[in-house]
């Protein structure tokens, strides 16, 4: 695969009870993250058993997946950030590399 027009970035994606989504959303804008995706109603098969990923009251009943991409400067301070919050809430965090085609999206 060619890469070279493509700029190196973060991505961050963490799986975690809608109710606790506006955390991980003050933690992403807090450490200079410029955006992020939110997909709510996720499903999923953990530890704990099968998640229903439905809406059946509200998004604060379900889980959510939020997605951020960021420049490394930024990276270690978004992963220190979601730290405590997943240390003590269940849900789970996936950092890899990424490449992005308009990195002044992100930046």
């Amino acid at each position: 695969m060619q890469r070279d027009d493509l700029t190196r970035m973060t991505k961050i994606e963490v799986v975690i009870d809608g109710e606790h989504a506006p955390q991980v959303k003050e933690v992403f804008a807090a450490a200079g993250a410029r955006g992020f995706t939110g997909v709510s109603g996720v499903s999923g098969l953990g530890h704990d058993g099968y998640h229903q990923g439905g809406l059946l009251f509200n998004e604060r009943n379900a889980l959510e997946l939020l997605i951020t991409v960021v420049d490394e400067e930024h990276a270690d301070t978004v992963i220190a950030g979601l730290r405590p919050l997943l240390d003590a809430e269940e849900g789970v965090m996936f950092v890899s590399d990424t490449f992005v085609s308009r990195p002044e999206y992100f930046r």
